[in-house]
Protein backbone atom coordinates (compact mmCIF):
# COMPACT_ATOMS: atom_id res chain seq x y z
CA UNK A 1 0.00 0.00 0.00
CA UNK A 2 2.61 2.55 1.03
CA UNK A 3 4.44 1.95 -2.65
CA UNK A 4 1.10 2.99 -4.18
CA UNK A 5 1.21 6.13 -2.66
CA UNK A 6 5.09 6.80 -2.95
CA UNK A 7 5.00 7.58 -6.63
CA UNK A 8 1.87 10.18 -6.82
CA UNK A 9 2.71 11.93 -3.67
CA UNK A 10 6.41 12.09 -4.63
CA UNK A 11 5.25 13.83 -7.82
CA UNK A 12 2.97 16.23 -5.67
CA UNK A 13 5.62 17.10 -3.34
CA UNK A 14 8.44 17.71 -6.28
CA UNK A 15 5.08 19.59 -8.03
CA UNK A 16 4.22 22.00 -4.82
CA UNK A 17 7.92 22.83 -4.69
CA UNK A 18 8.37 23.78 -7.98
CA UNK A 19 5.59 25.90 -7.75
CA UNK A 20 7.22 27.30 -4.23
CA UNK A 21 10.71 28.06 -5.75
CA UNK A 22 8.58 29.53 -9.02
CA UNK A 23 6.32 31.73 -7.09
CA UNK A 24 8.24 32.94 -4.07
CA UNK A 25 12.20 32.74 -5.05
CA UNK A 26 12.96 33.04 -8.69
CA UNK A 27 9.94 36.11 -9.00
CA UNK A 28 11.84 38.10 -7.06
CA UNK A 29 15.25 37.17 -7.81
CA UNK A 30 15.63 40.71 -9.94
CA UNK A 31 18.41 40.51 -13.11
CA UNK A 32 20.49 43.15 -14.50
CA UNK A 33 21.30 41.96 -18.29
CA UNK A 34 23.70 44.48 -19.82
CA UNK A 35 24.38 44.71 -23.72
CA UNK A 36 26.39 46.80 -25.57
CA UNK A 37 24.75 47.82 -29.00
CA UNK A 38 26.52 49.05 -32.14
CA UNK A 39 24.22 52.04 -33.53
CA UNK A 40 25.88 55.20 -32.80
CA UNK A 41 27.83 57.23 -36.23
CA UNK A 42 31.69 56.81 -35.52
CA UNK A 43 33.08 58.69 -32.92
CA UNK A 44 29.95 59.86 -30.98
CA UNK A 45 29.97 59.27 -27.14
CA UNK A 46 28.47 56.20 -25.58
CA UNK A 47 25.40 56.14 -23.50
CA UNK A 48 23.37 54.56 -21.32
CA UNK A 49 19.65 52.60 -21.98
CA UNK A 50 18.06 51.58 -18.81
CA UNK A 51 14.66 49.29 -20.40
CA UNK A 52 12.30 48.30 -17.95
CA UNK A 53 8.95 46.97 -18.64
CA UNK A 54 6.19 44.66 -17.52
CA UNK A 55 6.12 45.82 -13.83
CA UNK A 56 2.36 44.70 -13.34
CA UNK A 57 2.52 46.79 -10.15
CA UNK A 58 0.25 46.04 -7.29
CA UNK A 59 0.86 47.85 -3.74
CA UNK A 60 2.43 45.09 -1.74
CA UNK A 61 5.76 44.47 -4.22
CA UNK A 62 8.13 46.05 -1.98
CA UNK A 63 11.39 44.22 -3.10
CA UNK A 64 10.35 45.11 -6.88
CA UNK A 65 10.11 48.83 -6.10
CA UNK A 66 13.21 48.75 -3.83
CA UNK A 67 14.93 46.81 -6.67
CA UNK A 68 13.88 49.58 -9.37
CA UNK A 69 14.86 52.34 -7.42
CA UNK A 70 18.59 51.04 -6.96
CA UNK A 71 18.75 50.84 -10.73
CA UNK A 72 19.49 54.70 -10.42
CA UNK A 73 22.99 54.07 -9.38
CA UNK A 74 23.94 52.38 -12.83
CA UNK A 75 23.47 56.41 -13.81
CA UNK A 76 21.81 55.52 -17.27
CA UNK A 77 21.30 58.70 -19.68
CA UNK A 78 17.90 57.40 -20.49
CA UNK A 79 14.89 55.38 -19.47
CA UNK A 80 12.50 53.56 -21.36
CA UNK A 81 9.41 52.18 -20.14
CA UNK A 82 7.33 49.67 -22.57
CA UNK A 83 4.52 49.30 -20.57
CA UNK A 84 1.95 47.13 -18.75
CA UNK A 85 3.53 48.74 -15.30
CA UNK A 86 -0.29 48.48 -13.50
CA UNK A 87 -1.83 45.53 -12.22
CA UNK A 88 -4.18 47.74 -9.45
CA UNK A 89 -6.15 50.77 -9.56
CA UNK A 90 -3.28 52.05 -6.78
CA UNK A 91 -0.16 50.96 -8.14
CA UNK A 92 0.74 54.41 -9.92
CA UNK A 93 2.29 55.57 -6.39
CA UNK A 94 3.91 52.54 -5.75
CA UNK A 95 5.43 52.88 -9.58
CA UNK A 96 6.51 56.69 -8.68
CA UNK A 97 8.53 55.54 -5.82
CA UNK A 98 10.27 52.60 -7.14
CA UNK A 99 11.62 54.85 -10.54
CA UNK A 100 12.57 57.50 -7.47
CA UNK A 101 15.37 59.52 -9.18
CA UNK A 102 15.20 57.92 -12.55
CA UNK A 103 12.42 60.32 -12.70
CA UNK A 104 14.68 63.39 -12.78
CA UNK A 105 16.66 61.46 -16.06
CA UNK A 106 15.61 61.97 -19.51
CA UNK A 107 12.57 59.26 -19.90
CA UNK A 108 9.97 57.75 -22.66
CA UNK A 109 7.29 55.37 -22.29
CA UNK A 110 4.40 53.55 -24.45
CA UNK A 111 1.50 51.81 -22.67
CA UNK A 112 0.22 47.66 -22.32
CA UNK A 113 -2.77 46.51 -22.52
CA UNK A 114 -2.39 45.88 -18.51
CA UNK A 115 -1.87 49.64 -18.31
CA UNK A 116 -5.67 49.78 -19.01
CA UNK A 117 -7.00 46.97 -17.78
CA UNK A 118 -6.96 45.15 -14.79
CA UNK A 119 -6.09 41.27 -14.94
CA UNK A 120 -8.30 38.53 -14.73
CA UNK A 121 -8.31 34.87 -13.58
CA UNK A 122 -7.51 32.40 -17.13
CA UNK A 123 -5.88 29.54 -17.77
CA UNK A 124 -2.12 30.04 -18.57
CA UNK A 125 -1.57 27.20 -20.60
CA UNK A 126 -3.80 28.43 -23.11
CA UNK A 127 -0.95 30.78 -24.29
CA UNK A 128 0.82 27.68 -25.40
CA UNK A 129 -2.22 27.19 -28.39
CA UNK A 130 -3.35 31.18 -28.96
CA UNK A 131 -2.67 34.83 -27.81
CA UNK A 132 -4.04 36.74 -25.06
CA UNK A 133 -5.27 39.00 -27.90
CA UNK A 134 -8.84 37.25 -28.37
CA UNK A 135 -9.85 37.88 -24.90
CA UNK A 136 -9.69 41.36 -25.46
CA UNK A 137 -10.96 40.87 -29.04
CA UNK A 138 -14.40 38.89 -26.97
CA UNK A 139 -14.55 40.58 -23.80
CA UNK A 140 -13.80 44.10 -24.46
CA UNK A 141 -14.70 46.50 -21.74
CA UNK A 142 -14.08 49.84 -20.62
CA UNK A 143 -10.70 50.39 -19.43
CA UNK A 144 -11.22 50.04 -15.68
CA UNK A 145 -7.01 50.40 -14.97
CA UNK A 146 -6.06 54.65 -14.11
CA UNK A 147 -3.49 54.23 -17.55
CA UNK A 148 -4.20 58.08 -17.99
CA UNK A 149 -3.19 59.51 -14.73
CA UNK A 150 -0.18 57.18 -14.99
CA UNK A 151 0.89 59.25 -18.46
CA UNK A 152 0.26 62.56 -16.42
CA UNK A 153 2.22 61.70 -13.75
CA UNK A 154 5.65 60.56 -16.08
CA UNK A 155 4.83 63.98 -18.38
CA UNK A 156 4.98 66.04 -15.48
CA UNK A 157 8.46 64.51 -14.65
CA UNK A 158 9.32 65.37 -17.71
CA UNK A 159 8.77 62.11 -19.66
CA UNK A 160 7.93 61.70 -23.29
CA UNK A 161 4.56 59.56 -24.04
CA UNK A 162 5.60 58.20 -27.28
CA UNK A 163 2.07 56.33 -27.92
CA UNK A 164 1.70 56.91 -31.70
CA UNK A 165 3.79 59.55 -31.51
CA UNK A 166 6.89 60.98 -32.64
CA UNK A 167 9.39 62.28 -29.83
CA UNK A 168 12.70 64.36 -29.90
CA UNK A 169 15.58 64.35 -26.86
CA UNK A 170 18.76 65.51 -26.04
CA UNK A 171 20.91 62.12 -24.58
CA UNK A 172 23.91 62.87 -23.17
CA UNK A 173 25.65 64.67 -25.99
CA UNK A 174 23.08 62.73 -28.25
CA UNK A 175 20.37 63.91 -30.31
CA UNK A 176 17.91 61.06 -30.14
CA UNK A 177 14.82 60.77 -32.24
CA UNK A 178 12.16 58.60 -31.37
CA UNK A 179 8.85 56.75 -33.06
CA UNK A 180 6.67 55.29 -30.61
CA UNK A 181 3.30 53.02 -30.77
CA UNK A 182 0.24 52.43 -28.31
CA UNK A 183 -0.36 48.32 -27.82
CA UNK A 184 -1.04 46.50 -30.93
CA UNK A 185 -2.28 43.59 -28.64
CA UNK A 186 -5.57 45.15 -27.89
CA UNK A 187 -5.56 47.40 -31.99
CA UNK A 188 -4.27 50.74 -30.37
CA UNK A 189 -1.65 50.78 -32.25
CA UNK A 190 -1.51 53.64 -34.94
CA UNK A 191 2.04 53.29 -37.28
CA UNK A 192 0.47 55.57 -40.12
CA UNK A 193 -0.12 58.56 -37.18
CA UNK A 194 4.53 58.45 -37.08
CA UNK A 195 5.47 56.70 -40.39
CA UNK A 196 8.11 57.89 -42.47
CA UNK A 197 11.66 57.94 -42.49
CA UNK A 198 13.42 58.73 -40.19
CA UNK A 199 15.04 62.77 -39.71
CA UNK A 200 19.22 61.98 -40.80
CA UNK A 201 20.04 64.73 -38.74
CA UNK A 202 19.55 63.01 -35.39
CA UNK A 203 22.29 60.63 -34.48
CA UNK A 204 20.36 57.87 -33.32
CA UNK A 205 16.94 56.52 -33.75
CA UNK A 206 15.11 54.49 -31.25
CA UNK A 207 11.47 52.55 -32.01
CA UNK A 208 9.44 52.17 -28.59
CA UNK A 209 6.43 49.64 -28.59
CA UNK A 210 4.82 47.01 -25.79
CA UNK A 211 4.17 44.13 -28.00
CA UNK A 212 6.69 42.97 -30.76
CA UNK A 213 4.54 41.82 -33.43
CA UNK A 214 6.50 41.62 -37.01
CA UNK A 215 4.02 43.64 -38.95
CA UNK A 216 5.23 46.66 -36.70
CA UNK A 217 8.73 45.69 -36.35
CA UNK A 218 8.80 45.05 -40.08
CA UNK A 219 8.04 49.05 -40.55
CA UNK A 220 10.19 50.76 -37.77
CA UNK A 221 13.14 48.81 -39.56
CA UNK A 222 11.92 50.38 -43.06
CA UNK A 223 11.72 53.83 -41.63
CA UNK A 224 15.42 53.58 -40.59
CA UNK A 225 14.99 53.31 -36.90
CA UNK A 226 18.13 51.86 -35.49
CA UNK A 227 17.03 50.01 -32.06
CA UNK A 228 13.92 49.00 -31.31
CA UNK A 229 12.52 48.12 -28.17
CA UNK A 230 10.05 46.13 -26.75
CA UNK A 231 8.39 43.87 -23.91
CA UNK A 232 5.26 42.23 -23.63
CA UNK A 233 6.25 38.90 -23.86
CA UNK A 234 7.79 38.06 -19.79
CA UNK A 235 10.25 36.33 -22.02
CA UNK A 236 8.16 33.47 -22.33
CA UNK A 237 7.64 33.43 -18.04
CA UNK A 238 8.08 30.19 -17.95
CA UNK A 239 10.86 28.18 -19.73
CA UNK A 240 12.16 24.94 -20.06
CA UNK A 241 15.74 24.09 -20.05
CA UNK A 242 17.59 23.19 -22.50
CA UNK A 243 14.38 24.32 -25.14
CA UNK A 244 13.21 27.41 -24.04
CA UNK A 245 10.06 29.31 -24.12
CA UNK A 246 7.17 27.64 -24.17
CA UNK A 247 5.08 30.85 -25.77
CA UNK A 248 5.61 34.26 -26.77
CA UNK A 249 1.97 35.99 -26.46
CA UNK A 250 2.35 37.59 -29.43
CA UNK A 251 3.91 37.50 -33.50
CA UNK A 252 7.54 37.02 -32.64
CA UNK A 253 9.02 33.85 -32.73
CA UNK A 254 10.65 31.91 -29.47
CA UNK A 255 14.25 32.31 -30.19
CA UNK A 256 13.65 35.83 -30.37
CA UNK A 257 12.07 35.75 -27.15
CA UNK A 258 13.73 38.30 -24.81
CA UNK A 259 16.97 39.55 -25.42
CA UNK A 260 19.09 41.23 -28.22
CA UNK A 261 18.74 39.70 -31.61
CA UNK A 262 18.59 41.61 -35.51
CA UNK A 263 15.65 42.16 -37.34
CA UNK A 264 16.21 43.19 -41.01
CA UNK A 265 18.27 46.34 -40.83
CA UNK A 266 17.65 47.37 -36.84
CA UNK A 267 18.72 45.98 -33.08
CA UNK A 268 15.89 44.61 -31.64
CA UNK A 269 15.48 43.97 -27.97
CA UNK A 270 13.06 42.85 -26.34
CA UNK A 271 12.65 42.75 -22.22
CA UNK A 272 11.63 39.69 -20.55
CA UNK A 273 9.84 41.94 -17.78
CA UNK A 274 10.10 43.00 -14.15
CA UNK A 275 7.03 41.19 -13.25
CA UNK A 276 3.96 38.87 -13.63
CA UNK A 277 -0.02 39.31 -13.48
CA UNK A 278 -0.88 38.64 -9.88
CA UNK A 279 -3.10 36.12 -11.22
CA UNK A 280 -0.07 34.26 -12.46
CA UNK A 281 2.59 34.97 -10.06
CA UNK A 282 5.14 32.52 -11.04
CA UNK A 283 8.55 32.50 -13.40
CA UNK A 284 10.07 29.18 -14.12
CA UNK A 285 14.31 29.05 -15.42
CA UNK A 286 12.56 32.96 -16.88
CA UNK A 287 13.74 35.52 -13.93
CA UNK A 288 12.71 39.11 -13.85
CA UNK A 289 14.82 41.55 -15.42
CA UNK A 290 15.57 44.94 -16.25
CA UNK A 291 18.26 46.01 -19.00
CA UNK A 292 20.99 48.34 -19.33
CA UNK A 293 21.70 49.27 -22.86
CA UNK A 294 25.11 50.74 -23.82
CA UNK A 295 24.84 52.23 -27.59
CA UNK A 296 28.46 52.30 -28.49
CA UNK A 297 29.69 53.34 -32.02
CA UNK A 298 29.67 51.30 -35.33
Amino acid sequence: MRKIYAVPLGLLGAGAATFGYASVIERNWFRLRRVDVPVLPPGRPSVKILHISDAHLTPGRTRLIHWVRSLDALEPDLVVNTGDTLSHRDAIGPFLEALGPLLDRPGVFVYGSNDLYSPVLKNPLRYVWRTSKSDYERHRREPDLPYRELGSSLQAAGWLDLNNRIGRLKVGELDVEFGGIDDSHIDRARYDKIAGPVDPQADVHLGVMHSPEPRNLDRFAADGYDLLLAGHTHGGQVCVPFYGALATNCGIDRPRVKGLHKHQGSWLHVSAGLGTSPKAPIRFCCPPEATLLTLVPR
